[in-house]
């Protein structure tokens, strides 16, 4: 899923990337550059908060985001 999709996703649930940031305690920024570094990858992201956001992305649309990102074990740890 590339970053559009995921925008829209978000949209279709009444959320822009910056309140879903903010809901979650990220810098909204960061999950910009995130999504737009991750999306449509099938690399594991790079660091934990960027394997924070793309799982949190990934739960509230339900669909994994990442092939094997949500089996990953820092998608666990909080």
């Amino acid at each position: 899923m590339n970053k559009r999709q995921i925008h829209a996703r978000l949209i279709e649930q009444g959320l822009t990337f910056r309140q879903f940031a903010l809901a979650k305690g990220y810098d909204p920024r960061t999950v910009t550059q995130t999504v737009a570094r991750w999306a449509g990858s099938h690399d594991m992201p790079h660091g934990r908060i960027a394997i924070s956001i793309m799982r949190d992305l990934s739960k509230q649309l339900g669909v994994e985001l990442i092939p094997g990102l949500l089996a990953h074990p820092l998608a666990h740890a909080s």
